[in-house]
């Protein structure tokens, strides 16, 4: 060995080269391969959270990622802990969330015989992963980390995978190099000048605008270019249920989000525009209902985003741009001092017009979804975190509730999957502890990552869960509804616990609430708790989530508008 080099286990190597990277905290659970890792973590100053499942640990760093922006960070152990993980990194490689996971496997002479607890992780996680690395010689753990972490943050950002056989993290090694070598990786930056003026010249000369802001936007940090763009313009904003809070709530210039729930004038204009200037989205079928070629026919479409993949995948683009949002965005505001900006006047008259006559209507005299929802929203201030599972309080809340910053709003959109909130909403919190957490959720969703409420009790973290109880599976009940001639199967959720008690027995407070009066001072009394709080709301299992678009039918053609 070289004089001078200190001998380091592979476990404390890759402890430190996560130091160096600014992890503070990992969601993990531990195995047998990773006894290694989980002694040299007594000795480092990363925060291990024990999740009491691993798809709970993923899920968690998601959370994590989603309300920072920065990597999150979830452990696993080899075979059953590490093939528990795919739904969440499925999950964030759909949303774009950077992610790195760490697996632990068994030892290099063990791969391929299928020994004990042994799964080809790297393989099977090949087409939800930005990359996967399985490493075989330790020296290479500080390489592969920094490449890890450039990779799953740069660019669209998504998850990367790590897999670490046992021997490898015991074996006692000098530090190899730590130079990235991504050959053919290539994060854009600025897009190309000449096209970011045809957009200002279609600028000009439309009468019908419309932005179509997604996820990537957020992203990007492109957030409040995009504002003063807007409103340069005086340009309609749509939204796509990834963009929330990319633009505030409230802002004259906001139609809502497009698409399957979406607004009936955020769908309506985007079908009559004549120029669409989309941007950090990937015109998936949420919106345009699968039906690309029916999709805003009338328009112009710019496509403005920093995958190439993602430009005309679904819809004929006439000006495509790939860069990083925020950057063509500053450029595109640059771009318009030499043009006249859109006469759009008689255009907002119709918008306005739209929003006046097709509200988002729902009951106030009785108990509901959404009265909570906005309920929540009066009483929570501007920094608070809203999360949510997925189903129809999902939707609601989307439509609902008042989100007026980037990141304060988490959900699953393109995998859609129950089950992400309540372990979502537990590393919401670890990463920003100052900030009040609160995962809206049905007891569909909830039930299937239930045991988190243990973590979340252990951690004594102050996350407020609004649990809407209709005691059915609420989406697939309105579906079976509208399209299935109300033939309905396999909805009840006969057997449910009493979730009050549930949480008593974790330690948690629960607030039970089944009447009107009672929903405002519930919620207050939930968040000057200085704990977690359960709330359940009893709601109808006969409210449904209006307007809704039948499958295969164009974003204009709206039941419940």
């Amino acid at each position: 060995m070289n004089a001078g080099k200190k001998s380091l286990k592979g476990a404390t190597l890759l402890l430190e080269a996560l130091e160096k990277e600014g992890v503070d905290v990992i969601f993990g659970y531990p195995g047998g391969v990773l006894l290694p890792l989980y002694d040299a973590l007594l000795d480092s100053s990363v925060r291990h959270i024990l999740v009491r499942h691993e798809q709970g640990g993923v899920h968690a760093a998601d959370g994590y990622a989603r309300v920072t922006g920065k990597v999150g960070v979830c452990l696993a152990t080899s075979g059953p802990g590490a093939t528990n993980l795919v739904t969440g990194i499925a999950n964030a490689y759909m949303d774009s969330i950077p992610l790195v996971v760490l697996t632990g496997q068994v030892v290099t002479s063990l791969l391929g015989t299928d020994s004990f607890q042994e799964a080809d992780i790297t393989g099977i996680t090949t087409p939800i992963t930005k990359h996967s690395y399985l490493v075989k010689d330790a020296r290479e753990i500080p390489r592969i980390v920094k490449e890890a972490f450039y990779l799953a943050g740069t660019g669209r950002p998504g998850p990367v995978l790590i897999d670490l056989p046992k021997d490898v993290l015991a074996a006692e090694i000098e530090p190899f190099s730590t130079e990235m070598n991504l050959k053919g990786y290539h994060v854009p930056g600025k897009g190309d000048s000449d096209k970011i003026a045809e957009v200002a010249k279609a600028l000009s000369e439309c009468s019908k605008p419309v932005i179509y802001a997604g996820g990537g936007v957020i992203t990007a940090g492109a957030g409040a270019v995009l504002k003063q763009l807007a409103e340069k313009a005086s340009l309609p904003v749509v939204t796509t249920l990834m963009g929330i809070g990319c633009f505030p709530y409230g802002h004259p210039n906001l139609l809502g989000m497009v698409g399957l729930h979406g607004a009936v004038a955020a769908n309506y204009a985007v079908d009559d525009c004549d120029l669409l200037i989309a941007v950090g989205v990937r015109f998936d079928d949420r919106v345009t209902s699968g039906l690309g070629h029916l999709f805003a026919t009338r328009a112009k479409i710019i496509h403005i985003d920093i995958d190439l993949a993602e430009i005309a995948k679904v819809v004929r683009t006439h000006i495509p741009i790939v860069g990083d949002a925020r950057l063509v965005l500053e450029e595109l505001l640059e771009a318009l001092a030499g043009f006249q900006l859109p006469q759009v006047a008689e255009w907002w008259d119709q918008l306005r017009s739209w929003k006046n006559y097709y509200p988002m209507r729902y009951d106030k005299d009785r108990l509901t979804a959404q009265l909570v929802i906005e309920c929540i929203g009066e009483l929570a201030n501007e920094d608070t975190m809203v999360i949510t599972d997925v189903g129809q309080h999902q939707m609601w809340a989307a439509q609902v509730y008042p989100v007026v910053k980037s990141r304060n709003f988490a959900t699953s959109g393109g995998l859609g999957t129950m089950g992400f909130g309540l372990p979502a909403a537990m590393g919401a919190q670890i990463a920003r502890p100052d900030d009040m957490a609160v995962l809206i959720t049905g007891d569909g969703s909830f039930q299937m990552c239930i045991q988190e409420l243990a973590t979340i009790a252990h951690n004594k973290l102050p996350v407020k869960i609004v649990l809407l109880n209709n005691g059915v599976l609420g989406m697939v009940r309105q579906l079976q509804k509208y399209f299935s001639g109300e033939r309905y199967n396999q909805i009840d959720l006969q057997g449910n616990p009493d979730f009050i008690k549930v949480a008593e027995a974790y330690g948690i407070r629960g607030i039970r609430v089944d009447s009107l009066e009672q929903v405002r001072s519930a919620i207050s009394e939930a968040f000057e708790h200085p704990g977690p709080v359960l709330l359940e709301f009893a709601i109808s299992p006969n409210d449904d989530v209006l307007p809704i678009v039948p499958p295969g039918k164009p974003i204009t053609e709206m039941l419940g508008g």
